[in-house]
């Protein structure tokens, strides 16, 4: 794993988030914080919060597999463990200015939440 600025605040972002600690994790994001992920873009720390507070009640744990940064950007791979979804692999790329994070793009498979959100509809 290499070291950076960027990589040093998408870490503690990411602990922060991991632990459902979402005022933690709110003060490494710029309040123009841009998110984009596959249900779309957020735009705005008002918005980003209510989208992490939703992500943090589905959350029962997240594990690093990989990190990767530098003074600008970082990289981090992990597995989210989720109420529907046990086993989620996901990506995150952090653009970090002035040591606070301006832009996240989420990348995981959306196909699993999908098939779950279809079972428990069909179970009521």
């Amino acid at each position: 794993m290499t070291h950076g600025t960027a990589l040093t605040t998408a870490l503690a972002y990411f602990q922060a988030s991991a632990a459902k600690d979402i005022d933690h994790a709110m003060s490494f994001l710029a309040d123009e914080i841009v998110c984009d992920a596959p249900a779309g873009r957020i735009q705005g720390a008002v918005g980003y919060r209510a989208f992490l507070e939703s992500f943090s009640k589905l959350l029962k744990h997240s594990e690093l597999v990989a990190s990767f940064g530098d003074d600008h950007e970082a990289i981090l791979l992990y597995d989210n463990d989720t109420v529907p979804v046990p086993s989620a692999p996901s990506a995150g790329h952090f653009t970090v200015v002035d040591g606070r994070i301006t832009h996240i793009r989420f990348i995981f498979d959306r196909v699993p939440y999908e098939a779950a959100a279809r079972a428990a509809q069909a179970a009521n």
